[in-house]
């Protein structure tokens, strides 16, 4: 099975794209993810330069926030849409709320599903604080009741919100294990999302239960026979990454550990 590993852009938004993919491809990724204007030319424009540089893109939505409702769903409907038109490999959505009512989300999770079944493009929606995906447990119910539903995860927002490694919910993890299709790559703990750099003693308990579970992940695709999967290093600026060792700029440091992460899995899961 190929495993493709992928750079954000996040925390990279003040370089010019064309610098950030050379950069990119550079370091040994295989793509890029990436939220991208709402300018059809400028996607269009972006997409076709990672193209030049052999680089796959993940479309990348977060900026639906509106907390009305039926706003929210337009904007929802309207961003999906446009950011599908450039034919990513797949969009990974920051979908619904947490305060939304479970039938509300569900109707933006279907609304996603109709948009994905008629542009062709992949809509993987990503475990995250303030979202309908925000806990282990809640989320359980959504995949329960709806089976096509699949996960972009970043387990480390799930163990800061039970504050735990959620050693006590092995049904509702099992389940989510069982649905992600893509691995957002930043190490967590139980009392926040980001540690400050994964490689020091005292984040290696930490490390190890982010990476015991995504070995889970990978042995599943293995067992499926999946042709590929998918990381994306998002180790993030600030405020996830409130400071920096050093003199060291904290973009610097950011770069630094995604780089990390990349290089680690890559030895891991191409032994």
């Amino acid at each position: 099975m190929e495993k493709f590993f992928f750079c954000t852009y996040w925390g990279s938004e003040n370089m010019d794209w064309a610098m950030f993919l050379k950069k990119a491809a550079a370091a040994g990724y295989d793509g890029v993810e990436a939220s991208l204007p709402p300018d059809p030319a400028v996607q269009k424009k972006m997409a076709e330069l990672a193209g030049a540089f052999d680089l796959k893109l993940i479309g990348v939505h977060w900026d639906t926030v509106t907390p009305d409702f039926n706003t929210h769903k337009k904007e929802l409907q309207a961003r999906l849409l446009s950011l599908a038109q450039v034919n990513p490999m797949f969009i990974t959505s920051h979908t619904g709320k947490d305060h939304f009512s479970f039938e509300q989300n569900v109707e933006l999770l279907s609304l996603a599903r109709q948009i994905s079944e008629s542009t062709g493009v992949t809509i993987l929606h990503e475990t995250h604080r303030g979202k309908f995906s925000f806990a282990a447990h809640c989320t359980r119910a959504f995949l329960e009741e709806l089976p096509w539903l699949n996960l972009t995860l970043d387990i480390s927002h799930w163990f800061n919100v039970a504050e735990s490694f959620l050693q006590d919910q092995e049904e509702a993890l099992a389940l989510a294990l069982s649905r992600t299709r893509h691995i957002h790559s930043r190490i967590g703990f139980t009392q926040g999302s980001q540690v400050n750099d994964p490689r020091n003693p005292e984040w290696q308990d930490a490390l190890q239960q982010h990476l015991k579970h995504w070995d889970k992940v990978i042995a599943l695709h293995e067992e499926r026979a999946a042709p590929y999967f998918t990381f994306t290093s998002e180790f993030g600026p600030f405020p996830y990454m409130s400071s920096a060792p050093g003199n060291i700029p904290a973009s610097a440091h950011q770069w630094d550990m995604n780089n990390y992460m990349k290089d680690l899995l890559k030895s891991r899961y191409y032994v």
